[in-house]
């Protein structure tokens, strides 16, 4: 599969006239808990060429490609992307730290990364991911039976809180990174355990007993952050001097 994705990759460039700077998993498999038929999600990162930023003319700056049962794949344009870093934005920083790489053309990623610390924003990334957990507990959790890939789609995102309330940094994609570093019930531990193999051992429409004590801990992490969120003040940085740099350096290396 990796095959037909970096030909995918190169059939995007030749068709759109960019180039992919960058280009990773996102979903189940880049956070570590995929069922034997979840698809792909692939994002990327690219840049057109110079004269295509110089224009008074509104482009789009995302491609995205019809999604079928294996392959999900789109990308946003460098500029976007900057945008999106200086608002610390989360989906952005989890592409930043996939474990599964597919192209890595430039230095750009690692010089974002260096920049990582003046922009980071722990509001911002909590109330991304307590949103996440909300909505998906509601919508998918409050039954007898529930799918079990939904358990992890509300647990990784609490974890994600919880990593970022202790550390400050933007928490790691992979869920058992996650896991492993909070101290958590043994019980509790002992369930997820459980759904975990039964996730990868299975597939994406699996469903399962609701588990009590899960439930009770994302409920309660839940109410915990939701007045946590609101203590916490927005980072802002407003100095766009790196960020256009890196984007007018990364563009004339690129092209030149």
């Amino acid at each position: 599969m990796r095959d037909v994705i970096l030909q995918k990759l190169e059939d995007i460039e030749k068709e759109y006239q960019v180039k992919i700077l960058y280009a990773v998993e996102s979903g189940s498999r880049g956070w570590g808990f995929e069922s034997e038929d979840s698809d792909y999600d692939v994002r990327f990162i690219y840049i057109h060429r110079p004269e295509w930023y110089l224009s008074i003319r509104e482009k789009r700056d995302v491609i995205e490609l019809p999604i079928n049962d294996l392959l999900d794949i789109n990308g946003w344009d460098l500029r976007k992307t900057l945008v999106l870093f200086k608002k610390s934005n989360p989906t952005l920083l989890e592409w930043l730290s996939s474990p599964i790489i597919y192209r890595e053309s430039t230095n750009m990623v690692n010089e974002i990364k260096d920049l990582l610390k003046d922009y980071f924003s722990s509001k911002s990334c909590i109330h991304h991911y307590l949103h996440m957990a909300e909505s998906n507990y509601r919508e998918y959790l409050k039954g007898n039976e529930v799918k079990v890939k939904k358990y992890f789609y509300v647990l990784r995102p609490i974890m994600a809180c919880m990593w970022t309330e202790k550390y400050g940094t933007q928490p790691p994609m992979l869920f058992e990174d996650l896991m492993n570093d909070l101290v958590l019930n043994e019980n509790l531990v002992d369930e997820i355990d459980k759904l975990l193999a039964i996730k990868r051992s299975g597939n994406e429409i699996d469903k399962h007993k609701r588990v009590n004590i899960i439930n009770d801990f994302l409920e309660e992490k839940i109410d915990y952050y939701n007045n946590f969120v609101k203590k916490l003040n927005m980072k802002k940085n407003n100095d766009l001097d790196a960020l256009d740099n890196l984007f007018r350096s990364t563009l004339s290396n690129v092209w030149e």
